[in-house]
């Protein structure tokens, strides 16, 4: 035990050093840490953007309007979404309940649940780079794969 922990103000020093350096996290160990984390969904199934409106031909009909349509697959879950100016819009197919999370790098931001039809929404509309995660409690947890709003 150091010499000067024989008073309470050392001590008190001490603890607040330690308090003080505990908040000086080095930036790159907060970025390891959070890939770290995204390990804990390492069993999802990650289903890929199988249509985008957004690459529709200039003048069809899919790319006016100021909405997005967006189709991703993973095994036997089709996600259908639609973005609008306030909100993302979605089903699932086949139909179930489940629960929906909109997640951005930094984490989950807004969450729903899908009805016994599949419907859901999600507000506000995702901004940037977002992904959806579905648990339908049935099986694997499905993952979107990241895509830019």
């Amino acid at each position: 035990m150091p010499d000067h922990w024989d008073s309470d103000e050392g001590l008190l020093a001490d603890l607040g050093d330690a308090l003080r350096g505990r908040r000086e996290v080095p930036e790159s160990f907060v970025t390891a840490a959070k890939a770290a984390f995204t390990w804990h969904t390492v069993d999802a199934e990650l289903a890929e953007l199988a249509a985008d409106s957004a690459a529709a031909p200039a003048g069809t009909r899919a790319g006016t309007g100021g909405h997005r349509s967006l189709t991703f697959t993973a095994g036997g879950l089709t996600v259908s979404v639609e973005l609008t100016p306030d909100a993302l819009l979605g089903q699932l197919v086949p139909p179930s309940a489940a629960a929906v999370e909109l997640c951005r790098p930094d984490g989950v931001v807004a969450s729903t649940a899908a009805d016994e039809v599949g419907w859901f929404t999600l507000r506000p509309a995702p901004e940037g780079l977002f992904r959806l995660r579905v648990r339908t409690g049935t099986g694997p947890d499905v993952q979107t794969e990241w895509t830019r709003a």
